[in-house]
């Protein structure tokens, strides 16, 4: 019933838009009631990132793993792999929800919140391997952060290739500088991923002291112009 609800999701939300289309519309497609909806998803946005909190519990259960003497920025970087492995699963639907995301400010919103979850885990890891010093606490952060960026910069390159070419490669790759930048194991080196468009850089300038809210529509606001 799970897969029925959101294969009735996508197909109304390709087919009629996500604002246009209402949890009763997802439910008289998928031929269930308003309860059995809300059993699975406690909102319409997390029909769109139904494989999130399975992926994060595994995720944390990696963590949770005994590594014994694994360098700790090998291992969170092995459990960022996860997050791409359950992309790759299921490509057709990976590709139409990244554009789905795009057109919907809300859903971009939702997004970057799961993200946060993401990296969030990967930092309590890192500083609970730390020896506690706020110097260890930041490090953490950074690292956990900048594996949360090559992750995602090399998981959208593929999404914008229509979920062609060797994600796992390009995901490889990304991960491999930030082993080989902060972890004390380096990274073996990663075949080139296959060339894909050049990716659009957008360049925002804000005042300075700017809520960070105040930012985030800017850059949405220039994406909305592509």
């Amino acid at each position: 019933m799970r897969d029925a609800l959101v294969g009735a999701a996508f197909q109304l939300f390709l087919e009629r838009g996500y604002e246009e289309t209402t949890v009763d519309d997802i439910v008289a497609l998928a031929g269930v009631g308003r309860r059995s909806f809300f059993r699975y998803f406690p909102s319409k946005e997390d029909v769109v990132f139904p494989d999130h909190e399975r992926c994060l519990a595994d995720m944390t259960a990696f963590l949770a793993e005994e590594a014994g003497a694994q360098d700790p920025v090998q291992r969170v970087c092995g459990a960022a792999r996860l997050v791409l492995r359950m992309y790759a699963e299921n490509p057709t639907f990976s590709v139409q929800r990244y554009r789905l995301t795009k057109k919907v400010p809300g859903l971009r919103a939702y997004e970057l919140s799961v993200v946060w979850r993401y990296e969030r885990a990967l930092a309590e890891y890192l500083r609970g391997r730390s020896a506690g010093a706020r110097a260890d606490t930041l490090r953490a952060d950074v690292v956990a952060a900048a594996v949360v960026a090559a992750h995602n910069n090399a998981l959208r390159s593929w999404l914008r290739s229509d979920g062609t070419g060797d994600a796992e490669a390009a995901v490889d790759q990304a991960l491999g500088y930030v082993q080989n930048t902060f972890g004390t194991s380096p990274a073996a080196p990663a075949p080139a991923p296959t060339p894909t468009e050049p990716e659009d850089v957008v360049v925002v300038v804000s005042r300075r002291g700017a809520p960070m809210w105040r930012v985030v529509q800017e850059i949405e606001s220039a994406f909305a112009r592509d």
